[in-house]
């Protein structure tokens, strides 16, 4: 379906107001619903780098490269507008957005970065407010105006509400929303009064408004003395100068706090890393004043503790290093501040309305980008609670850390407490609002052991068994599902597939009816997704079975919003071949259409009638599923995990999986080799499958 390009320009009164998060929000917001999503800015600094302009191209990448996705740079503009060239300026901006807009489905224009009032060396640049409204206005774009709330009261809010749509309105723009971001929670409430359009209050989050210990070295200039890449990104919540005695700078020092102190200080430096290990306070880093380094004795006592912290090395005093620490102004430059502003973003912002307002209709093409944020959203709209096993696994820490700043699902890590914990401070991940459960020491592990062992006492599994059986995680965590307080688990970083779907075979068994539990992976494309199933459990499944696994894989299919059309695969296509295999495949579909006569269902096919029109009109005419077929059913495992595998990397594919259909309570496996990423989004597809059952 052809869309006509849709705009959208976010326009700031002033910097510093948070236009990144309403930005970022906003493209996150219509990457769900286009394959294609431009952002541009009509001004960037001078030597052309914006880095806001480049995480969002990271993140969200389109059609158009970085050079052709901004205006002007500040010193093109100054020059034009010291000549008195003004509708230069705007003809060559409004020349180059309409370039990037005949390519993509929708741009978000995020407003220029100069102050109202004119800087030193920017006195002739037009007035911001005009300037942009101006922009809004030649771009055909709706405005959704971003006000900051940081320090004001309630009254002061709503006045600043008012006069930014006011403001923009008597300029002429389409004003279609207002945003309040970094509000204090003294200032939140309802719509101001006399604003005509939707206003949203957005939370200030401390940790997406601080620098990092890497952006402050590098904005002061500083030496990296120590640290890996994970260290430098931790988040500087705070300033400590250490000038006093060690009992004296322990007790000052906060959470998230940059520790900056003279080289020569050897004390402080031993005493905060200790403090840091010991899970006393959990600190950013460590900045040394005056050039000096740190004494090796003192380095070698902190590299035995293990604290995962930054030691960074700068020129100047503790006095001035200070001063300019305090000036620096964060980006968005992390994944973990990504997902903090996306996180604060969709909590307070009524999506669903903002998406009625930008009047973006959606795609029919599917794209993996589009896909993964729809799991992501789906999983928000009906949060449910998931167990982690590998509780003190760097990725699931770090994946556990954006989820719940996603609000993706609440979340229980198995592991003794304090390594979880301490294995978190070391990486830096904020883990706070999981619950931590240690399976050896809980309250429930006496319960477990009866209820496993009555599950099992045909196998011959006395209490006592059990009792250890279900220390291991894997049974704990699933036992925590089989009970109802977790609706689902997640596992497998760690352990085998055979480690973490036994349990579930064992304690939560599979749907009544169907005769096998089994698996599909989402593929997904550059322009659709497709199901395919069984790639992953059942070796060789005979009609029955083959049809149980059609059947599920269609239901899951359904559940993610793919419409199913089941091709039952084969080498051969209708009657064209014979052969037991073929007559199984036969007999597989004949029960499918026996037990879901409504479902599209052909086979036996071979996979280039089942997905190629070309192909179907000559073999299978007149076929609903043929050459738009969205669930492929493998004959047996040998086929569909080589046919999975060749995809992936002949078509350059994202493989989504293996995901578990037909136990009664959703259980997933991860690959030992899984990123981040696909912990998250194989959390998120565990708790969209728990609110579909």
């Amino acid at each position: 379906m052809k869309l006509v390009a849709r705009s959208v320009y976010v326009a700031g009164l002033g910097p510093g107001v948070g236009k990144g998060t309403v930005a970022l929000g906003i493209v996150e917001l219509l990457s769900r619903q286009v394959a294609r999503v431009g952002v541009f800015r009509p001004l960037v600094s001078g030597n052309g780098r914006d880095s806001l302009l480049t995480m969002l191209r990271e993140r969200y990448p389109g059609p158009v490269g970085y050079d052709e996705s901004y205006g002007a740079t500040i010193a093109e503009a100054s020059a034009l507008i010291a000549d008195d060239r003004r509708e230069e300026l705007i003809g060559r901006i409004v020349e180059r957005y309409r370039a990037i807009e005949r390519q993509c489905s929708a741009v978000v224009v995020i407003g220029s970065d100069f102050a109202d009032k004119p800087a030193e060396g920017r006195e002739e640049l037009p007035r911001e407010l005009a300037f942009n409204a101006r922009l809004a206005t030649e771009f055909g774009s709706v405005v959704v105006s971003v006000v900051s709330g940081e320090g004001r009261s309630a009254e002061s809010l709503a006045a600043s509400a008012r006069s930014a749509y006011h403001s923009l309105d008597d300029l002429g723009a389409t004003v279609v929303a207002v945003i309040a971001n970094r509000v204090p929670a003294a200032a939140a409430g309802g719509v101001p009064d006399g604003l005509p359009v939707p206003f949203w209050a957005v939370p200030e989050v401390p940790v997406i408004a601080a620098p990092t210990v890497g952006e402050v070295a590098a904005a002061l200039d500083a030496t990296v003395f120590s640290g890996t890449p994970g260290a430098l990104d931790r988040d500087v919540l705070d300033y400590v100068v250490g000038a006093a005695q060690v009992p004296t700078v322990l007790e000052h020092l906060t959470e998230g706090a940059l520790l900056i102190t003279p080289g020569d200080r050897a004390d402080l430096l031993v005493a905060a890393s200790a403090a840091h290990a010991a899970g006393t306070v959990t600190l950013a880093g460590l900045m040394l004043t005056l050039g000096e380094p740190p004494d090796d004795r003192a380095v070698r006592v902190i590299e035995r503790l293990n604290t995962g912290l930054a030691i960074v090395i700068a020129k100047g005093d503790s006095y001035h290093t200070i001063s300019a620490a305090g000036r620096i102004e964060a980006q968005l430059s992390t994944p973990r501040k990504v997902d903090a502003a996306l996180g604060v973003f969709e909590e307070n912002v009524d999506t669903a309305e903002l998406t009625g307002l930008l009047d973006v209709a959606r795609s029919s093409r599917v794209t993996p980008l589009m896909f993964e944020n729809d799991l992501i959203e789906k999983a928000r709209a009906d949060r449910r609670h998931l167990v982690l096993p590998e509780g003190t696994e760097e990725r699931i820490l770090r994946a556990t850390e954006t989820l719940l700043r996603r609000g993706v699902a609440d979340l229980t890590l198995l592991g003794d407490p304090d390594e979880i914990n301490r294995r978190a401070r070391e990486i830096g991940a904020e883990i706070g609002g999981a619950r931590l459960v240690d399976p050896a020491t809980s309250q429930w592990r006496e319960d477990f052991a009866g209820r496993y062992a009555e599950l099992r006492k045909h196998r011959g599994v006395t209490l006592d068994l059990a009792y250890d059986v279900v220390r291991d995680v894997n049974y704990f965590g699933t036992m925590m599902v089989a009970a109802g307080l977790a609706d689902g688990m997640v596992s497998g970083a760690t352990h085998t597939t055979a480690a973490t779907i036994r349990p579930a075979f064992e304690i939560i068994k599979t749907v009544p009816g169907l005769s096998v539990a089994s698996s599909v992976f989402f593929m997904l494309l550059a322009d659709r997704v497709l199901v395919y199933g069984d790639c992953a459990v059942n070796p060789d499944p005979d009609a029955a079975q083959l049809a149980d696994i059609a059947l599920s894989s269609a239901r899951t299919a359904a559940a993610f919003g793919i419409e199913p059309r089941v091709a039952m695969l084969s080498y051969s296509t209708g009657s064209s071949g014979s052969g037991a295999d073929v007559d199984k495949v036969a007999a597989a579909t004949a029960l499918v259409r026996e037990r879901r006569p409504d479902l599209p269902v052909e086979g036996p096919i071979q996979y280039d009638a089942a997905i190629d029109p070309a192909v179907a009109a000559a073999k299978l005419p007149g076929s609903v599923v043929a050459g738009k077929a969205t669930v492929f059913v493998f004959p047996d495992l040998n086929t569909g995990n080589n046919t999975y595998k060749a995809v992936q990397r002949s078509a350059n594919a994202v493989a989504v999986g293996p995901v578990m259909q037909g136990l009664r309570r959703p259980v997933n496996d991860l690959s030992r080799g899984a990123t981040v990423k696909d912990i998250v989004n194989t959390v998120a597809i565990t708790a969209i499958q728990a609110g579909a059952r």
